[in-house]
Parts: C-alpha cells; sequence; structure tokens
C-alpha cells in the first residue's frame, strides 16, 4: 500500500523512480512508494520533469499541480499533489496499479 500524507496544500506521495527507461509507465509499488519508469535521463532535472508529468497523467491533474518535495538527486522522492485529499489520490491511483501490489524488481 502506498503511504500517502496529508500536507496543507494537497497529498505527499513517495516515489521510487526509474530514469533511463525503455517503456515509461506505472510499475507498481515498492516499500509504501509508487514505482514510476521514465524514458528522460537522469541530467539537469530531465528525469524529475518527466515523472511529475506522468504522475500528473496517473493521477489526473494538471502537470502545475505537482511539485517535488525532496530527493532531487535520489531514486527516492516525494512530490506534493496540490489540491488533493489522501483518499481522492488514493481512489485514482487504485484504477492504474496493478491488482497485485507486491511487484518484482
Amino acid at each position: 500500500m502506498i503511504t500517502l500524507t496529508a500536507h496543507a496544500d494537497g497529498t505527499v506521495i513517495p516515489v521510487v523512480a526509474q530514469p533511463g527507461a525503455k517503456r515509461p509507465g506505472v510499475l507498481g509499488e515498492r516499500n509504501g512508494a509508487l514505482r514510476l519508469a521514465v524514458s528522460a535521463p537522469p541530467d539537469k532535472g530531465k528525469a524529475n520533469a518527466a515523472l511529475a508529468t506522468l504522475l500528473a497523467e496517473v493521477v489526473g491533474c494538471k502537470p502545475s499541480a505537482i511539485v517535488l518535495l525532496s530527493g532531487p538527486t535520489s531514486r527516492q522522492k516525494r512530490f506534493l499533489i496540490s489540491g488533493l485529499t489522501p483518499d481522492e489520490v488514493r481512489n485514482r491511483l487504485a484504477a492504474t496499479l496493478p491488482s497485485t501490489s507486491s511487484t518484482k524488481r
């Protein structure tokens, strides 16, 4: 289960990033974080921008509502999704995530 945290402006979601992937998309869940793959390289924020765009698509909000809070150079990141409660984010993610939450590397 993905650990979502309420924030004054919305919801904080932990993300495990896989930059430079051949196929971008949602990979599932790992240790309470959403696993996302993007084809952009981890160079000058390109992967972070691609992750924010993909997260906006997955959650169904505008890319401008996604803000990177921590982990700009790490694979473990925390994004703020503005304007959505943890329950709203959880419901929107449920349609996207694989039915089994335990995925392998």
